[in-house]
């Protein structure tokens, strides 16, 4: 069952500070990895930071980082940070 993406309005006004191609990479890698599997960590991509109440995973793209947290079948995006 795939999850439903929000993002926070803070998330939103990053995303917006990104170049055009740098979004195109990020929203295509919250479909690629966010959509099905949110929750599996991998050595290089996802991570589960340990220590914080939110956010619970970060996602990296490249460069940029994705804060994000999950609650039940939806996924929650805070933050991208470059």
């Amino acid at each position: 069952m795939p999850f439903a993406i929000i993002l926070a309005p803070e998330a939103v006004e990053d995303l917006g500070r990104l170049t055009a191609n740098v979004r195109t990479t990020v929203r295509t890698a919250l479909e690629t990895h966010l959509r099905h599997e949110p929750e599996k960590v991998s050595r290089s991509r996802i991570k589960r930071l340990r220590g914080l109440r939110r956010p619970q995973y970060r996602l990296r793209v490249d460069e940029v980082r994705v804060f994000y947290d999950v609650s039940g079948t939806t996924v929650e995006v805070l933050a991208i940070g470059g």
